[in-house]
Parts: structure tokens; sequence; C-alpha cells
């Protein structure tokens, strides 16, 4: 198949018929919100049909996908978790997009919610516990702030003679007081000071990158976000111009070029949240499912990167890697 007839498929341009209202009973259909592109998304997406499949969902007979993209416009979620509801889907499933499950939770409180946030979900009021989600929402966390002692580890690891520390955040993003917060206390007794850089628009990415002092000792921690998610490849050539180690938390930071990345397997939690479609489906709860939590992690290094940063990976930490990019 085609990339742009693979795509148009992916982004539900060429997608099965809608049921009538009458039929969606018998064929449910399945809301996808997101606020990226499908092209920024494939490899997930195809975990997703993988999880499906497992659970027993045959899209085009048992089930039917409706995917709703943003395209980085966050300001339009609202509106296409409004049609996804107005088409009585039977699931919205938001995964690894924490905006358009805030979205979807405001147009519903009646259709089913699976979500797969990096924040975490009781602080940012999507569930009213991990245990007990309560109302009509549950999922996954990827354990994003429980991982950010682990990412600085592995940074210092790799550039042990760090001695400045930059946290990239998005002042304008939700979450950004929270992994900022996150981040200090990763760094709490280590006697380490974490020096915030503040990017909300490709000029303001450059600027930030720019006031970075070109020396060896300073190393960079990316925030989750999904304005800098779309913007991986900028960023990891940003980091990579101005000679920086950097760390983030999905690899595919790394497959554009970024140097090393830690966090839950994305595949894992696809397949994660699509399960808990499958038993939805078949009549549980998500008020009875707690969300659940990745049970696979990964750690991602770009030796062609490091190699440009002037960086030996030492051989114990390259020997844990579960994907090394030559």
């Amino acid at each position: 198949m085609k990339r742009r007839e693979f795509l148009s498929v992916l982004a539900g341009t060429v997608a099965w018929p809608i049921a009538a209202p009458a039929q969606q009973s018998a064929v449910p259909v399945i809301g996808f919100l997101h606020q990226g592109s499908p092209d920024q998304n494939i490899e997930r997406v195809a975990a997703f049909r993988r999880g499906l499949a497992q659970a027993g969902l045959v899209e085009g007979q048992t089930i039917v996908v409706e995917f709703r993209w943003a395209a980085g416009q966050f300001d339009k979620l609202p509106t296409l978790a409004a049609d996804l509801v107005a088409r009585q889907v039977a699931v919205i499933v938001t995964p690894f997009s924490t905006d358009a499950a805030l979205a979807a939770k405001v147009a519903t409180t009646s259709i089913p919610i699976v979500f797969v946030s990096s924040a975490d979900p009781v602080q940012i009021g999507l569930v009213a516990s991990l245990n007990r989600p309560g109302g009509n929402i549950t999922g996954a966390t990827t354990l994003n702030a429980e991982l950010a002692p682990k990412r600085l580890q592995l940074l210092r690891e790799l550039v042990p003679n760090a001695s400045r520390y930059f946290a990239l955040i998005n002042p304008t993003a939700g979450l950004a007081e929270v992994f900022t917060r996150d981040m200090e206390a990763a760094v709490a007794g280590l006697g380490i000071r974490i020096e915030i850089l503040r990017a909300s628009n490709d000029r303001e990415l450059e600027a930030a990158f720019a006031n970075i002092p070109r020396q060896s000792q300073s190393v960079l921690m990316s925030s989750t976000d999904a304005f800098f998610f779309v913007r991986r490849e900028l960023i990891a050539e940003l980091a990579i111009r101005h000679g920086l180690p950097a760390i983030f938390d999905a690899r595919a930071y790394v497959r554009a070029g970024g140097l090393m990345s830690y966090a839950g397997d994305d595949t894992d939690l696809m397949l994660l949240a699509a399960g808990y479609i499958g038993r939805i489906l078949k009549g549980e709860r998500p008020m009875d499912l707690p969300v659940t939590q990745p049970t696979k992690f990964a750690l991602t290094i770009n030796l062609k990167t490091a190699k440009a940063l002037g960086l030996d990976v030492p051989p114990p930490l390259l020997a844990t890697a579960d994907e090394v990019i030559e």
C-alpha cells in the first residue's frame, strides 16, 4: 500500500461506514480522540489495532473506529469530543493525549472514556483514585513523574561530569507546573539545581537553546508535552546543534535524532488501553477498572547522536538499552 493511502486509512478519511443509531448496539463505534496527527502516531495506532484484535474486536466487523485528530490545534479538541458524543460512540479512547482526555471528560459523563496519560490522573482530576476511578473514566498512566529520578540517573551515567541541568517546559501547558515540581523532587538531596527553559512556539524554542552555555557540562531533560512531541525533530536538531545531551520521555524523540529516552513501552500501554475497551464493551464498568500502569519500560539510545555530541556511551549503560539506533 502506498504511504499516502496508508495515512488516509489511518486518519479515518477512508473509514468503515458509520452505523446508524439503531445499529450501534450491534456494531459499537470506538471514538479515537488525539491532539496530534496520524503520521506522527503510526506505530501507536498500529499497536492499538493489535490490542483490539487481541481483545477479540475485529475492525469493520464487530467494531468501527472513528478517528478524530486535532493536528496540534488544541482548541479543536472540545468540538471533536462533542462530535464523538453526538455520534453516540460506545467508548472514547484518548491514548497519549491528556488534553483530549480532559476534553472528553467535559463532553460526556456517560460514555466510557479510556485514557493513556503522562500526567497523574488523580492530580489533574481525571479520576477520583487509581484503584477506584469512579464515574465513566479509566485507563493507564505512563508513570512519567515516577520515572523522572530514573531519567536523571541515566543522564548522570552518560554525562557524569554534568554541572548544569536544564529542563524544557511549555509554560502554556496545564502540566508545566506538575513537571517542574517532579523535577525538583527528583533532584532533592543531590545538590543539583534545575534551570527552567520555557518555550511555547518555534521562536521561543530556538531562543531557549541559544541561551544554554555551550559547555560539555550542560544537560537537558524535556517535559512531557504534546507541543514538544510534534516538534521532536526540531528539538533533537537543536540539542545536537548546541552540543546538549538530552533525555526524553518517548522513544519517538530518539528515532527523530534525540540522544536518549526512558519511558513506559508505548506498545504495552496501547495494548492495555485496547484491553480495557474490550472489557468495557463486554459489560464491565470503567469505575470498576483500576487505572493500570505499564509493565514494560524501554531505554532507547541513539549512538549516532552520541557520536555527534562527542559522547562515549558506557558499555554497562549500552548493555541495558532495549533499543540502540546506529
